[in-house]
C-alpha cells in the first residue's frame, strides 16, 4: 500500500498588485502551490491571468509550475496553516504594513516566516513600537521586477532568527531568485541606497543647471553602458514616489540636502509625474522625438 505523502508546505504573498503577482510566479516556479491574498476580485483575476502571459513565455526548463489560488482575506486563517513563508507585498503605507504583519502574527503558525516586501520600509522600522507574538521570524525580503531582475534582498532585524535568514536565502535560491543578504539595518537596502544616492545627486545638478536632463541621461548612458539614464527612471518610477521616498531619507538621516526635493517638488506641482502623467523631465504625449525636446 502506497503511503500518501504530506502536502508541500505552500507560499501565501498578501497583496495582488504588481508587484504580488510576480512574486507569486517566482514562488510557484518549482512547482509549490501559492496563495495570492487581495480585497479586490478584479484584482485578483488580473493577476492570474497575468501570471498565465509570464508562464506562457518562460523559457526556463525546470519549471514545474505550481498551483496558484487566489481569494480575499476570509480564507487566510485556512491557507497560512500549511505556509512555511507568507509576503506582505501591499501599498508602501507604513500603518497599513504594521497592520497587516500585526495581523499575519496572530494568525500564521508560529513556524511560518513573515516578511515584507517594502521598498522603503525595512522591517525595523516596521516593527517600531509593535508588539509580535512572535518577532524573531519577522524580516525584509525585498525584490525588484522579477522574473526580468531576479535580485531579492533578505534583511533582519535585531531578533530575527538567524537561521530563518538562511533558510529563505536557501529557498530564494532554489526558486529562482538572486539573493543578497543585508547584514546590517539599511534603509533602501543595498541597491536602492547607492541608487538614491545617484538620484539625489542628478536632482541636485538639475536644480544647480549643471546640465539637462538629456544631457545628463547621456553622459550617464555612454559611461555606464545603461539603457537608461536617472531621469528617464525617476519618469518611470514616478515623481511623486521619488519625492515621498526622498523625504523618508530626510527624516531618518542627518545632512540630507533640501535641494532635490525642492525641485522635484516644483515639478510636481506643475502635474509633472513622469510617465504616467505624460509628462515629466520628459514628454510623453507625442511622439518619441518630442519626448527629447521637453
Amino acid at each position: 500500500m502506497e503511503v500518501s505523502r504530506p502536502l508541500p508546505r505552500t507560499v501565501v504573498v498578501i497583496g495582488a498588485g504588481a508587484q504580488g503577482r510576480r512574486l507569486a510566479y517566482m514562488w510557484s516556479s518549482r512547482g509549490s502551490p501559492v496563495h495570492l491574498v487581495d480585497l479586490e476580485e478584479r484584482k485578483q483575476q488580473e493577476a492570474l491571468l497575468y501570471i498565465q502571459q509570464l508562464r506562457a513565455k518562460s523559457t526556463s526548463d525546470d519549471s514545474n509550475w505550481g498551483e496558484i489560488m487566489a481569494s480575499t482575506p476570509n480564507s487566510l486563517e485556512s491557507w497560512l496553516k500549511d505556509s512555511w513563508l507568507v509576503v506582505e507585498c501591499v501599498p508602501e503605507n507604513l500603518a497599513l504594513k504594521r497592520k497587516i504583519i500585526i495581523q499575519l502574527d496572530k494568525l500564521a503558525p508560529e513556524g511560518t516566516i513573515i516578511a515584507s516586501n517594502s521598498s522603503s520600509y525595512g522591517i525595523s522600522e516596521i516593527l517600531d513600537g509593535v508588539n509580535l507574538r512572535h518577532k524573531k521570524r519577522a524580516l525584509s525580503a525585498h525584490c525588484y521586477w522579477p522574473p526580468e531582475t531576479t535580485a531579492i534582498e533578505i534583511m533582519g532585524h535585531n531578533e530575527t532568527d538567524p537561521s530563518l535568514i538562511a533558510l529563505l536565502l536557501e529557498q530564494c535560491k532554489a526558486h529562482g531568485f538572486s539573493p543578497f543578504h543585508v547584514k546590517q539595518s539599511s534603509i533602501g537596502y543595498i541597491y536602492n541606497r547607492i541608487w538614491a544616492a545617484i538620484k539625489r545627486e542628478t536632482l541636485l545638478a538639475l536644480s544647480e543647471g549643471v546640465g539637462s536632463p538629456q544631457e545628463i541621461d547621456a553622459i550617464f548612458k555612454d559611461v555606464l553602458k545603461t539603457p537608461k539614464g536617472p531621469c528617464e527612471l525617476m519618469d518611470i518610477v514616478g515623481l511623486d514616489v521619488v519625492l515621498d521616498i526622498e523625504n523618508h531619507y530626510a527624516d531618518s538621516r542627518i545632512g540630507i540636502p533640501p535641494e532635490p526635493r525642492d525641485y522635484v517638488q516644483k515639478m510636481i506641482q506643475n502635474g509633472h509625474l513622469g510617465i504616467k502623467s505624460g509628462r515629466g523631465f520628459y514628454n510623453y504625449t507625442g511622439t518619441l522625438d518630442e519626448k527629447h525636446r521637453l
